[in-house]
C-alpha cells in the first residue's frame, strides 16, 4: 500500500508552503488508494511553540485534508511525536556506531568553530578535521564514563559506493554529495537526533513508500540515502516540491513572518480556492525524471494555473510527473479569481447560499453591530444579488453597506455622484418614485423593473439620469446591484423610507 507522511515542525503556524506539501501528499495518497501520516517533528526544543500542533491540525481540518494516522488518529505507526521516539533513534545510532559507520565527537562548539575557520583559510571545502575519528575505543569509553558531552557523526570515510541520487521531480542529481558537510551530525549532545537521522529512521519504521517534501531538503537527499545504505535499509521514493515564492520573488518562509494558513482562514478565503491555488502552483509541464518529455510522449494535459478544480478533481488528475522543478510565484490575483469562482459554484443552490450566509454572519454582525438587518435569512438575500461581485466572502459588508445601514451621503463617493446631477432632476426623480410607491407595491424584480420604467417615463428624464439619481438615493454609491435587486432586498416600505431620508438630506445640503 502507498503510505506517505507530512511531517511539520511545531515551530509556528502552518504556512502556505507547508499546506501545499500536505496537499500534495494527500493528492498522491488518495490517487493511488493509499494513506498518509501526520508526524510531528518536535526535536528542536529551542524553537518549539506550544500552540503549534493545534494550529497545524486546525489548518488541515479547515482545508479538508484529514490525516489517516497521527495525533488524534492512532494507528500502527505511533507514537507520532518524534520526542516520544528517542529510544528508537538511540538504537539506530548504536547500530551505526557498532558497524563503524558513525563515531563519537567530543569537540566543544568553540573548537569546532576554530576548526572550520582554520580549514576555510587553507581553502579546504571540509567543515571538520575528523580529529575524534581517530580516538581509540578505550579513550571513547573512558570519556563517556566520565560524563563528557559528545555528539555522534556519520563516518563518510566508511560509506558504501555512492551513486547519484534520482528525484521524481528534479531527476538525476549529479555531484550531489559535494555540498554535504564533513561527517554530518546524527545525534546531538542533548541526545536528540538531527532531522537527518530521525527522518530516515521514522520513514523506515513507519513503512513510508514515498516522501514528498519541500525543495529545501533536496541537498540532504544524498545524506539520507547514505544512511539508508549504512543501515541496510530500502529507501522510499523521493519527490521534492519546488519552493513557493512571494510576489516580490523572495522565498516564502515561516521564519520571515510570511502569511500563515491561519491568516487566510481569518481573512475569509475559501479552503477550496486556496487548495486550488496551491495545487496549480508548479503543476505544469509534463516531464520525466526532471526533464521535459520528448514529443509524442502520451500524457494527460496538466491544468493551467487558473483551472477551477475541486479536491476530488485534483485527486483524479494529480500526476507527480507534471510537477515542474521551477520555483513558482504565488500570484494573489489568481487566488482572487479562483476564490470568486469557487464561491459562485457554491451559490448554485439555495443550500449553498445559506451555508455561506451562516459563515459570514459574524463578520456582518461585527461590521454593523446596531443594524437590525444582519440575520442569516437577510444576508442570504444580499448574497443572492451580489453574486459575481464577491471575490472574498468578507467583501459582503464593504461591497454593499447600504443593505445593512442607511447610506452616508457625505462620503466622497456619494458627493461625487451627486455633483453629476442637477438639484431639480434629483428632487424630481426621488419625489416621483415616492409618489408611485404610495399607490403601488411591486413584489418581484420583474415587477419592480416595470415600475421603474414607468416612473422614469413620467419624469421625462433620460434613463441614465433617472437611474443615477435613484441609485444615489438608495445606496449613496456609483455602482452595485441593479436597482430592481436593491429594492427587492430592501422591500418597498424600507425603500420609501430611505427615499424620504435622501430627499431630506438633499434639501439640507442645498440649503448650505
Amino acid at each position: 500500500m502507498v503510505l506517505l507522511r507530512f511531517a511539520p515542525s511545531p515551530t509556528g503556524a502552518l504556512h502556505l508552503g507547508g499546506l501545499r506539501t500536505a496537499l500534495y501528499n494527500h493528492l498522491f495518497a488518495k490517487k493511488h488508494g493509499g494513506k498518509w501520516i501526520l508526524r510531528i517533528e518536535d526535536t528542536d526544543a529551542a524553537r518549539y511553540v506550544p500552540t503549534a500542533v493545534d494550529d497545524i491540525k486546525n489548518a488541515l481540518t479547515w482545508a479538508g485534508l484529514p490525516h489517516d494516522f497521527g495525533p488524534g488518529m492512532d494507528g500502527p505507526h505511533g507514537p507520532y511525536f518524534q520526542s516520544e521516539r528517542l529510544d528508537l533513534y538511540h538504537s539506530y545510532t548504536r547500530r551505526l556506531l557498532d558497524s563503524g559507520h558513525a563515531y563519537r565527537c567530543f569537540c566543544s562548539p568553540d573548537k569546532l568553530a576554530a576548526t572550520r575557520e582554520k580549514l576555510a583559510r587553507t581553502g579546504s571545502n571540509a567543515t571538520y578535521d575528523k580529529s575524534c575519528l581517530h580516538l581509540t575505543e578505550e579513550e571513547v569509553a573512558r570519556r563517556v564514563r566520565a560524563g563528557e558531552k559528545s555528539i555522534v557523526r556519520l563516518n563518510d570515510d566508511n560509506l558504501p559506493d555512492r551513486a547519484s541520487p534520482t528525484d521524481i521531480v528534479f531527476g538525476l542529481l549529479r555531484d550531489a554529495h559535494a555540498s554535504l558537510p564533513t561527517d554530518p551530525v546524527l545525534l546531538k549532545s542533548d541526545l536528540f537526533p538531527t532531522y537527518h537521522l530521525a527522518s530516515v529512521v521514522d520513514d523506515h519504521e513507519m513503512d513510508i513508500t514515498h516522501v514528498l517534501r519541500g525543495e529545501e531538503w533536496l541537498p540532504s537527499l544524498p545524506l539520507h540515502l547514505d544512511l539508508y545504505s549504512c543501515l541496510g535499509l530500502e529507501p522510499p521514493q523521493f519527490a521534492h516540491l519546488p519552493i513557493l515564492l512571494n510576489p516580490n520573488g523572495t522565498k516564502m518562509s515561516k521564519r520571515n513572518g510570511d502569511v500563515s494558513v491561519l491568516d487566510f482562514m481569518r481573512r475569509g478565503w475559501e479552503p477550496e480556492g486556496v487548495l486550488n491555488w496551491l495545487a496549480l502552483a508548479g503543476w505544469g509541464v509534463h516531464h520525466e525524471n526532471g526533464r521535459p518529455s520528448p514529443p509524442g510522449t502520451p500524457s494527460t494535459q496538466p491544468p493551467d494555473s487558473t483551472t477551477l478544480m475541486t479536491l476530488p478533481e485534483l485527486i483524479d488528475q494529480f500526476d507527480l510527473s507534471s510537477v515542474t522543478h521551477r520555483r513558482n510565484v504565488l500570484d494573489p490575483a489568481k487566488l482572487a479569481y479562483l476564490n470568486k469562482h469557487h464561491l459562485m459554484r457554491s451559490w448554485q443552490t439555495e443550500q449553498g447560499i445559506t451555508f455561506q450566509a451562516r459563515r459570514v454572519h459574524d463578520v456582518v454582525k461585527a461590521a454593523f453591530p446596531h443594524s437590525p438587518y444582519t440575520n442569516v435569512e437577510y444576508i442570504t438575500r444580499v448574497i443572492s444579488v451580489l453574486q459575481g461581485r464577491i471575490t472574498n466572502l468578507h467583501d459582503v459588508p464593504t461591497l454593499a453597506p447600504f443593505f445593512f445601514v442607511e447610506p452616508d451621503y457625505e462620503l466622497p463617493e456619494a458627493r461625487s455622484v451627486k455633483r453629476g446631477l442637477s438639484a431639480d432632476d434629483y428632487d424630481h426623480v426621488v419625489r416621483r418614485v415616492i409618489l408611485q410607491l404610495e399607490s403601488s407595491s411591486p413584489s418581484t424584480q420583474s415587477d419592480i423593473a416595470v415600475f421603474l420604467h414607468d416612473a422614469c417615463e413620467k419624469t421625462g428624464l433620460k434613463s441614465k439620469v433617472f437611474m443615477t439619481a435613484l441609485r444615489h438615493a438608495l445606496s449613496g454609491m456609483k455602482a452595485g446591484p441593479s436597482l430592481p435587486e436593491i429594492i427587492d432586498v430592501l422591500g418597498t416600505e424600507r425603500t420609501a423610507q430611505r427615499l424620504k431620508m435622501a430627499l431630506s438630506a438633499h434639501k439640507t445640503s442645498d440649503s448650505k
